[in-house]
């Protein structure tokens, strides 16, 4: 792991220009020590000085005064207390010291070019709806969720709330009426904003009757705001009446910990879990997490490919701290091409551009040459949402060359940021991250509970961050919150992967610890077989999940998918065993390889495998995944009929679930 050559390596010119450089000299002030030099330098004193490092943040990025007492006043977790005393608002940092004329926003559609917004217009238009909003009984404290498709609206609609101190939620248009309802009931909200319809692979989607179910699952509404025809709404207010007068634009300061927003678990196996990250840690933590992590400045343009439903929207809008133009891509980045984001890139000089490796992927297999619309403002590539094999990330890199950085992340809606990444002074390997974040402790546990290196073990984080939850929502005691995240080591964060740290401190991610394939008392990480399967030309897709059974026995199947119709034939059979066996290792190739009709996934684009292994266990279906959180529900019945017809063969009764351990792990 530390001896091959980094696929990409940053020019001396780039260290000595990047942002965190210039940061790290003044750390080395703020800490009365010399911090240049190496990363992992600055990185070890982020995480033994946590209070000293995000006061550094805080002072570097000229956030308003705060009291002259330490960052965080409290450490613990959970119930860390962080800047006591300060105030400010998400809203009011956005736009502080912007040129008016500039732009602020781009939004793109399937359908339509780019339409962009400078920071005036966008000002007016938040200022306007954030009067509109007080008019209709808003008030601090209060929740307003919207329903709508990426696009300038759902900024707009955001900063008005957010200047008011009230709390946002916000589905994407992806989701249907029941999946946003299971989120938005459990909010009580005073306004729905919400859009007529969408587009994507180049077919309409009207919305106007899943706004009109939102609207009676709701009582709790005084009004309701549609973006678009109105009219199509019964008794509904019309979003361009509401953002086209002057009005006095004055952000409402509030408490570092003041609710900003609720962000929701994707909620396949229950109710969504309600996350609530307050203005100070997510205003704090996305300016370490864009401005040093990622490099971006102002005037950059940055696009991920997203919906409102995924905690990258609220990344996304993040970038407005910076003052960097915010690219929104509503629509299907495989449609009517498979290289749609490329040309958007290419097209609107991009800086940063964020994508998932399931569309890398899909791009290599369509054939598509990154080269032929490699846009000349590229400075990184961003990659999150699952495990980025390493071959697929070589090609990558190849195809961008030496001048583009491959930035692979890995975090989560949980502090809706990374806890992992990159900057653009370090070296990337492919098949690795480059090094845990500035300012969190990640550490990787092994079965006995302490830090371990070089082997695989439960990725924990040690200290607190300031964009950790401040609570659930609707979890009075607290208990959901605490199960989540620390029921197994009390006291430190259990994020629920399995990472290896190597000698050089990069970081390989193997997948869920709560999907972990235990053969024989092997742990093995998914991710180690998606990598070369999916690599193969005849596979589209694939998932693996191991059911412990009665007798000490254990079934490992492995799900594919085919590219244009193939059959999964005996020879595909061991053309994919064969492709593990020399990919990853013998004891990794599945018993069984069956064709499926598809892999499910949630509405964000993650693979469900727990809910498809308790599935196979044959636990009841109603209790293992909520069919409005999965993109294609109808899957489910297919698989738990591929678990009865298993538990059949081996003549086991449905439902038996093996025992536990102690740490909560079979």
């Amino acid at each position: 792991m530390s001896t091959k050559p980094p696929d990409w390596t940053p020019t001396t010119q780039a260290v000595e220009n990047a942002r965190i450089t210039d940061f790290t000299r003044f750390a080395s002030q703020h800490a009365g020590r010399d911090l240049s030099g190496d990363y992992h330098k600055l990185w070890a004193w982020s995480v033994d000085d946590v209070s000293g490092f995000w006061a550094a943040v805080w002072d570097y990025c000229r956030l308003p005064e705060r009291p002259a007492r330490p960052a965080l006043a409290t450490e613990a977790m959970p119930g860390s207390v962080w800047f006591p005393g300060s105030t400010l608002n998400y809203t009011a940092e956005v736009f502080r010291d912007r040129t008016g004329t500039d732009t602020a926003v781009i939004t793109v559609t399937e359908d339509t070019g780019p339409v962009a917004i400078t920071w005036h217009q966008l000002r007016r238009q938040v200022a306007s709806l954030a009067q509109a909003l007080t008019g209709l009984g808003v008030r601090m404290g209060d929740r307003v969720v919207g329903y709508l498709p990426n696009g300038v609206q759902a900024i707009t609609a955001f900063l008005a709330t957010a200047s008011l101190g009230a709390t946002w939620a916000v589905c994407g248009q992806d989701y249907t009426a029941a999946a946003a309802e299971a989120r938005f009931t459990q909010l009580q909200p005073t306004v729905l904003i919400a859009g007529t319809g969408c587009l994507h692979g180049g077919k309409h989607i009207d919305r106007c009757p899943d706004v009109q179910a939102l609207r009676d699952a709701l009582p709790t509404l005084a009004a309701t705001i549609v973006v678009g025809d109105a009219t199509r709404v019964p008794d509904a207010l019309g979003w361009s009446t509401l953002t086209e007068h002057d009005a006095d634009f004055a952000p409402r300061p509030v408490p570092f910990d003041h609710p900003l927003w609720v962000v929701f678990s994707s909620g396949t196996t229950g109710r969504p879990k309600g996350i609530v990250h307050g203005h100070g840690g997510v205003v704090l933590e996305q300016l370490k997490n864009l401005g040093l992590q990622l490099g971006l400045r102002a005037g950059d343009r940055l696009l991920w490919h997203t919906t409102p439903s995924w905690m990258m929207w609220n990344v996304l809008v993040a970038g407005l701290l910076l003052g960097a133009t915010a690219v929104c891509y509503e629509g299907s980045p495989t449609y009517p091409d498979t290289d749609v984001l490329w040309q958007l890139a290419a097209g609107l000089e991009v800086k940063v551009l964020g994508t998932s490796p399931g569309y890398l992927a899909a791009c290599r297999k369509a054939g598509v040459r990154i080269t032929d619309h490699y846009p000349a403002s590229l400075e990184r590539l961003g990659v999150t949402g699952s495990t980025f094999p390493g071959d697929l990330q070589h090609w990558v890199a190849g195809e961008l060359g030496p001048r583009a950085q491959v930035v692979c992340t890995s975090g989560g809606t949980d502090v809706v940021t990374a806890f992992i990444g990159a900057t653009p002074t370090t070296p990337v390997w492919a098949g690795e991250l480059s090094a845990p974040c500035l300012g969190v402790s990640v550490e990787a546990f092994g079965p006995d509970g302490k830090p371990v290196r070089g082997e695989v073990g439960e990725l924990v984080v040690l200290r607190p961050t300031p964009s950790m939850p401040l609570f659930f929502w609707d979890d009075p005691d607290g208990s959901r919150h605490r199960n989540a995240y620390f029921d197994v080591y009390p006291g430190v964060w259990r994020h629920g992967d399995w990472i290896t740290i190597t000698d050089q401190g990069s970081v390989i991610m193997h997948g869920r610890s709560d999907a972990t394939l235990n053969r024989h008392g092997i742990r093995m990480g998914s991710s180690d077989i998606y990598g070369p399967v999916e690599e193969l030309k005849e596979i589209a897709e694939a998932l693996v999940v191991g059911i412990e059974q009665d007798g000490g026995d254990y079934w490992m199947p492995l799900f594919v998918t085919t590219t244009n119709g193939t059959d999964v034939d005996d020879v595909l059979r061991e053309k994919i065993r064969n492709a593990i066996r020399h990919g990853a290792s013998p004891r990794h190739v599945p018993d069984e390889i069956i064709q499926a009709p598809g892999i499910p996934h949630t509405r964000t684009g993650k693979k469900l495998e727990v809910p498809v292994k308790r599935l196979l266990r044959g636990d009841a279906q109603d209790t293992v995944v909520d069919p409005g959180s999965v993109d294609r529900p109808e899957l489910i019945d297919w698989y738990a009929r591929i678990g009865a017809a298993h538990h059949t063969r081996r003549g086991t009764a449905l439902g038996s679930a093996p025992s536990r351990s102690a740490n909560g792990r079979p």
